[in-house]
Protein backbone atom coordinates (compact mmCIF):
# COMPACT_ATOMS: atom_id res chain seq x y z
CA UNK A 1 0.00 0.00 0.00
CA UNK A 2 1.13 3.42 -1.19
CA UNK A 3 1.31 6.05 1.31
CA UNK A 4 -0.98 8.91 0.22
CA UNK A 5 1.69 12.46 1.18
CA UNK A 6 -0.91 14.89 0.17
CA UNK A 7 -3.29 15.80 -2.52
CA UNK A 8 -0.88 16.74 -4.92
CA UNK A 9 1.70 13.78 -4.58
CA UNK A 10 1.64 10.13 -3.96
CA UNK A 11 4.83 7.76 -3.20
CA UNK A 12 4.77 3.82 -3.94
CA UNK A 13 7.33 1.02 -3.86
CA UNK A 14 7.61 -0.72 -6.99
CA UNK A 15 8.81 -4.44 -6.12
CA UNK A 16 9.87 -5.05 -9.91
CA UNK A 17 9.76 -4.36 -13.74
CA UNK A 18 6.55 -6.32 -13.96
CA UNK A 19 4.78 -4.17 -11.03
CA UNK A 20 6.28 -0.83 -12.76
CA UNK A 21 4.76 -1.13 -16.03
CA UNK A 22 1.36 -2.50 -14.49
CA UNK A 23 1.16 0.83 -13.08
CA UNK A 24 2.13 2.99 -15.86
CA UNK A 25 -0.44 0.90 -17.65
CA UNK A 26 -3.28 2.32 -14.95
CA UNK A 27 -1.28 5.50 -15.86
CA UNK A 28 -1.71 5.28 -19.27
CA UNK A 29 -5.54 4.39 -19.03
CA UNK A 30 -6.30 7.88 -17.56
CA UNK A 31 -4.03 9.83 -20.37
CA UNK A 32 -5.99 12.33 -21.89
CA UNK A 33 -4.59 14.80 -24.74
CA UNK A 34 -2.73 18.10 -23.81
CA UNK A 35 -1.09 16.48 -20.87
CA UNK A 36 2.76 16.28 -20.00
CA UNK A 37 4.01 12.95 -18.06
CA UNK A 38 7.82 13.69 -16.88
CA UNK A 39 9.82 10.99 -15.70
CA UNK A 40 13.08 11.54 -13.77
CA UNK A 41 15.85 8.78 -12.42
CA UNK A 42 19.22 7.73 -13.16
CA UNK A 43 20.13 5.11 -15.81
CA UNK A 44 18.27 1.74 -15.30
CA UNK A 45 15.82 3.69 -12.58
CA UNK A 46 12.84 2.43 -14.62
CA UNK A 47 12.22 5.37 -16.32
CA UNK A 48 11.22 3.50 -19.96
CA UNK A 49 9.27 0.56 -18.27
CA UNK A 50 7.00 2.83 -16.87
CA UNK A 51 6.68 4.46 -20.22
CA UNK A 52 5.96 1.39 -21.82
CA UNK A 53 3.45 0.57 -19.30
CA UNK A 54 1.96 4.19 -20.20
CA UNK A 55 1.89 3.57 -23.72
CA UNK A 56 -0.20 0.05 -22.91
CA UNK A 57 -2.65 1.41 -21.00
CA UNK A 58 -3.04 4.26 -23.25
CA UNK A 59 -3.59 1.74 -25.94
CA UNK A 60 -0.86 2.75 -28.32
CA UNK A 61 -0.46 0.28 -31.42
CA UNK A 62 3.16 0.11 -31.02
CA UNK A 63 5.04 -0.94 -28.08
CA UNK A 64 7.20 1.89 -26.60
CA UNK A 65 11.33 1.74 -26.58
CA UNK A 66 14.07 3.42 -25.45
CA UNK A 67 13.74 7.10 -28.15
CA UNK A 68 17.46 7.81 -27.06
CA UNK A 69 19.20 7.38 -30.22
CA UNK A 70 16.01 9.69 -32.06
CA UNK A 71 14.60 11.77 -29.58
CA UNK A 72 11.22 11.35 -30.21
CA UNK A 73 8.98 8.24 -31.08
CA UNK A 74 5.07 8.78 -31.85
CA UNK A 75 2.37 6.16 -31.18
CA UNK A 76 -1.29 6.27 -32.22
CA UNK A 77 -4.27 4.00 -30.74
CA UNK A 78 -6.24 1.90 -33.27
CA UNK A 79 -8.65 5.14 -34.15
CA UNK A 80 -8.68 8.66 -33.37
CA UNK A 81 -6.11 11.48 -33.80
CA UNK A 82 -4.53 11.58 -30.26
CA UNK A 83 -1.07 10.70 -30.11
CA UNK A 84 1.16 9.75 -27.91
CA UNK A 85 4.80 11.13 -28.05
CA UNK A 86 7.44 9.27 -26.54
CA UNK A 87 10.76 12.14 -25.93
CA UNK A 88 14.16 11.21 -24.10
CA UNK A 89 16.37 14.72 -23.64
CA UNK A 90 19.04 12.43 -22.25
CA UNK A 91 21.46 13.77 -25.13
CA UNK A 92 20.18 16.62 -25.65
CA UNK A 93 22.69 19.45 -24.12
CA UNK A 94 20.01 21.94 -22.66
CA UNK A 95 16.81 23.47 -23.18
CA UNK A 96 17.81 25.75 -26.01
CA UNK A 97 18.28 22.24 -28.31
CA UNK A 98 15.17 21.14 -27.13
CA UNK A 99 13.92 24.54 -28.28
CA UNK A 100 15.60 24.34 -31.49
CA UNK A 101 13.89 20.71 -32.34
CA UNK A 102 10.47 22.07 -31.48
CA UNK A 103 10.15 19.74 -28.60
CA UNK A 104 7.55 22.45 -27.10
CA UNK A 105 5.19 22.44 -29.54
CA UNK A 106 4.67 18.46 -28.80
CA UNK A 107 3.78 19.79 -25.28
CA UNK A 108 1.33 21.87 -26.56
CA UNK A 109 -0.76 20.00 -28.44
CA UNK A 110 -4.41 19.35 -27.21
CA UNK A 111 -4.12 15.75 -29.02
CA UNK A 112 -0.48 14.83 -27.67
CA UNK A 113 -0.07 12.75 -24.22
CA UNK A 114 3.91 13.54 -24.01
CA UNK A 115 5.85 11.40 -21.87
CA UNK A 116 9.14 12.87 -21.00
CA UNK A 117 12.59 10.78 -20.00
CA UNK A 118 15.24 13.02 -18.49
CA UNK A 119 12.79 16.08 -18.80
CA UNK A 120 15.63 17.86 -16.25
CA UNK A 121 17.63 18.60 -19.07
CA UNK A 122 15.45 21.03 -20.76
CA UNK A 123 13.28 22.37 -17.44
CA UNK A 124 12.77 26.16 -19.14
CA UNK A 125 10.72 24.48 -21.61
CA UNK A 126 8.35 22.16 -19.62
CA UNK A 127 4.70 23.34 -18.82
CA UNK A 128 4.25 24.65 -14.98
CA UNK A 129 1.04 22.44 -15.35
CA UNK A 130 2.36 18.68 -15.27
CA UNK A 131 2.87 14.84 -14.18
CA UNK A 132 6.24 14.65 -12.52
CA UNK A 133 7.65 10.84 -11.37
CA UNK A 134 10.72 10.45 -9.83
CA UNK A 135 12.09 6.94 -10.25
CA UNK A 136 15.03 6.08 -7.37
CA UNK A 137 16.59 3.18 -6.97
CA UNK A 138 16.43 1.04 -3.73
CA UNK A 139 17.64 -2.19 -3.99
CA UNK A 140 18.37 -4.40 -7.30
CA UNK A 141 14.60 -4.55 -8.34
CA UNK A 142 12.96 -2.73 -6.30
CA UNK A 143 12.09 0.98 -7.23
CA UNK A 144 10.61 4.29 -5.18
CA UNK A 145 8.40 6.03 -7.27
CA UNK A 146 7.12 9.65 -6.41
CA UNK A 147 4.15 11.29 -8.24
CA UNK A 148 3.96 15.14 -7.90
CA UNK A 149 0.89 16.93 -9.31
CA UNK A 150 1.64 20.33 -10.66
CA UNK A 151 -1.96 21.91 -11.39
CA UNK A 152 -5.53 20.85 -11.28
CA UNK A 153 -5.95 19.29 -14.06
CA UNK A 154 -2.84 17.06 -12.90
CA UNK A 155 -4.17 16.57 -9.40
CA UNK A 156 -7.36 15.32 -10.25
CA UNK A 157 -5.92 13.05 -12.50
CA UNK A 158 -3.80 11.39 -9.76
CA UNK A 159 -6.71 11.25 -7.33
CA UNK A 160 -8.14 9.42 -9.92
CA UNK A 161 -5.00 7.31 -10.47
CA UNK A 162 -4.84 6.68 -6.40
CA UNK A 163 -8.43 5.18 -6.59
CA UNK A 164 -7.83 3.42 -9.19
CA UNK A 165 -4.42 1.56 -8.09
CA UNK A 166 -5.17 1.23 -4.55
CA UNK A 167 -9.06 2.04 -3.39
CA UNK A 168 -8.26 5.33 -1.72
Amino acid sequence: MAPILDERSLEFISRDPAQTRRLGARLGRLARGGQVICLEGVLGAGKTVLAQGIGAGWGAVTPLASPTFVLAREHRRPTGAQRLIHLDLYRLRDAQEAWSLGVQDWMEDPQAVVVVEWPERALEILPAERLWVRLELTDETQRRLLFTANGDSYRAMLREFRRDAFGV
